[in-house]
């Protein structure tokens, strides 16, 4: 019996063989075992490690949502296409929040420019100055170099103004970002709802990236949403995503702690198509990038799908947080590995002053950006539009 167990299980224990080896190399040390014991912590600490749930969204200040009862307002989504854009014209509307949110990135290139800017000609170290500023924009050497070359081939030895710099700059880097900016596919497919898988390593704003594309979806496309809790490790991460859908209005579909998440998706999937819905986002776990093993796991939720129907996930978008910088390259790369990567959002642009990385993510993958975050609102999240974004980064005023 014990003989007939093992031939059974053979399989199954050489993988396991395997991904403990790749977890394990030889020569590292023994882990030792855990040690039980009771920490005295302060009532402070205590409550920061006990967060009820709803105070698991109290950091993020959104916009009021609308009850969930409500339906859409059918006539002001006539003219509406699949674009989940905003009115850029209002005061105080997208354009201002994204120059706001990349205010700390354009600093920091146009502080890099000031030798630049106080040339009148543009000669060989006012290149060589303009490339180490794009380089400490987190634009990446290759990026860097591409752009004051074409810079150079125009206006080299010809006199220049720090405008004409700018205007300069800002049209190069929207050539660079032109090719990659696309609306995200929402239309819904015949044979059962638009499934999109979102994927990214901890800490990026998957879940909260699902939240306010789910509000969008709902409120102004009108459009009927499932919810699933695929990140199965985190506790943290399936109670937010259920308040966020209780928040939208949106059908939720989680396990227990420690399900299976290719079972989550599954099912997901099925209650999604039962009740007609036209987007199924399925958030999935935070992923090690450099872990083999977990990657595979994100591969099977590929693979479960798949059954269901051959054409699914029928997008895969990989959130990236722009403060990462030149990281976000690596786990580009990794996670097109595991799963076909259709689209990017970045975010956290206004935390941080490396938003130029936008710009070698384009350059050098050109995957479309779906989305760009600028601020923890809902309204912070945005259709990516390279004219506005070229500009915002090089501290033009439109």
């Amino acid at each position: 019996m014990v003989f007939w167990r093992k031939k059974k299980n053979q399989k199954e224990q050489e993988q396991e063989q395997k991904d403990d080896e790749l977890l394990h190399r030889k020569g590292e040390p023994e882990l030792e075992p855990p040690v039980e014991y009771e920490a005295e912590l302060s009532e402070e600490l205590e409550h920061e490690l006990e967060e009820t749930e709803t105070e698991i969204l109290d950091e993020i200040e959104e916009s009021p949502v609308p009850n969930k009862d409500v339906k859409p307002q059918t006539d002001r989504l006539e003219h509406k296409t699949n674009d989940l854009d905003e009115d850029h014209d209002a005061e105080g509307g997208w354009l201002s929040r994204l120059s706001g949110g990349l205010s700390k990135s354009s600093s920091k290139l146009t502080g890099g420019l000031t030798d630049v800017l106080t040339r009148k000609k543009l000669d060989e170290d006012a290149l060589q100055d303009l490339e180490d500023a794009l380089i400490m924009a987190d634009l990446g050497p290759k990026t860097a170099s591409k752009l004051a070359g074409e810079i150079g081939k125009e206006r080299f030895g010809k006199d220049i103004t720090p405008d004409e710099i700018k205007q300069l700059l800002a049209s190069k880097i929207e050539g660079i970002l032109k090719p990659v900016t696309r609306q995200m596919e929402v239309k819904k497919p015949e044979d059962g709802p638009r499934v999109i898988l979102v994927c990214g390593v901890n800490g990026v704003g998957k879940t909260t990236t699902i939240g306010k594309l789910a509000h969008q979806l709902h409120y102004k496309l009108g459009k009927k949403v499932v919810l699933a809790a695929g990140d199965t490790f985190r506790a943290a991460a399936v109670e937010q995503l259920k308040i966020w859908a209780d928040r939208v209005g949106c059908t939720f579909v989680g396990k227990e702690l420690g399900a299976d998440a290719a079972s989550v998706a599954y099912e997901a999937y099925e209650a999604a198509k039962k009740q007609d819905a036209d987007i199924l986002l399925i958030d999935t776990a935070g992923r090690l990038h450099n872990k083999s093993n977990l990657m595979a796991e994100l591969e099977k939720i590929k693979r479960v799908l798949a059954k269901q129907n051959e054409n699914i996930p029928h997008d895969s978008i990989l959130v990236l947080d722009a403060t990462t910088g030149q990281n976000a390259h690596a786990q580009v790369v990794a996670f097109r590995e595991a799963v076909e990567i259709r689209g990017l959002v970045i975010t956290k642009l206004d935390g941080s002053a490396k938003g130029g990385v936008v710009v070698s993510l384009a350059d050098q993958f050109n995957i479309p950006i779906y989305a760009v975050g600028v601020g923890e609102t809902v309204e912070d999240l945005q259709p990516f539009k390279a004219h506005e974004f070229a500009e915002s980064l090089v501290g033009i005023s439109s």
